[in-house]
């Protein structure tokens, strides 16, 4: 028998392997996971796992929840997870459902990136729009418990076996979405549908972006088009995601201070023999 190696590099060569995909490794999030009481204080967000159609290509269902009713807001089978692809069928739930008061997810694509905080223009975008972004711990996923236990079903009942293409698979799920949300009884709800529970939030969607705002006392700074702070005559690099935007500088300790963006901790500002550096969160 050849070795292993190069048994792999034949299999390789004629296409036959996936190469694994590096996991993301994003700074980790500061803010503590809510708890909410009422519909639309939290949506829960995530990719199924991706799996093959039967064309070919693969499908990567974008799924949303809200937390409490456990009502299925979208449910979407996306070519891939690129931002320009999911950020539309969040504005559609946006205008359709009003806005949550805060988005959980995982620390993968589109959610979060290595920057500085985990931003994303995804996040960043929810930010803008009054949403507070919460991310599970990585290698956690109980955290994000109603929201996979949804994930079985929707593959138990749609993806076993997977639909030819993409559009036919799509047929399926808007008739899980249906059946999950007007018909299916769910025992956390006393045996009843999550359509009995949920309501669209008061919160409707903008029309026009706005910066976040900060409380007295924060010191606000602007960032530079090419994603640098200049703050006590030094420049710091921030992230040009957060280009022209303003953040706030919140005194904590001597010659210390949080960097914020609205309400999500970047980092710390340290200073050291008089100058100022940005020191990431681990």
């Amino acid at each position: 028998m050849p070795a292993a190696s190069t048994i792999g590099d034949i299999l390789d060569r004629n296409g036959l392997i996936r190469p694994r995909r590096k996991r993301l490794r994003v700074p980790r999030s500061a803010s503590p996971l809510s708890h909410a009481v009422a519909a639309n204080d939290l949506w829960c967000v995530d990719y199924k796992g991706d799996f093959p159609l039967d064309d070919g290509s693969r499908c990567y269902p974008l799924t949303i929840t809200d937390a409490v009713s456990r009502y299925l807001i979208k449910c979407e089978g996306l070519p891939s997870t690129r931002d320009v692809l999911a950020r539309p069928h969040f504005e559609r739930a946006f205008r359709e459902f009003g806005l949550p008061w805060r988005m959980r997810s995982d620390n993968g694509v589109p959610f979060a990136t290595k920057t500085i905080g985990g931003l994303s223009s995804l996040s960043i975008w929810w930010i803008q729009l009054g949403i507070t972004p919460e991310r599970i711990e990585p290698g956690q996923p109980q955290q994000n418990g109603r929201h996979e236990r949804m994930h079985l079903t929707l593959k138990q009942q749609t993806a076993c076996p997977p639909k030819p293409t993409l559009i036919e698979q799509q047929r399926e799920f808007d008739r899980f979405r249906h059946d999950y949300n007007d018909v299916r009884p769910h025992e956390a709800l006393d045996q009843t549908p999550p359509a009995r529970h949920y309501e669209p939030s008061s919160r409707s969607m903008p029309d026009v972006l706005r910066c976040p705002e900060y409380e007295t006392g924060i010191e606000i700074r602007r960032v530079a088009p090419n994603g640098y702070l200049s703050w006590k005559g030094e420049l710091m690099r921030v992230t040009r995601l957060l280009a022209s935007q303003p953040v706030g500088l919140k005194l904590v300790d001597d010659d210390e201070w949080e960097l914020l963006y609205g309400p999500v901790l970047l980092g710390y500002i340290l200073v050291r023999d008089g100058k100022p550096r940005i020191e990431p969160l681990p």
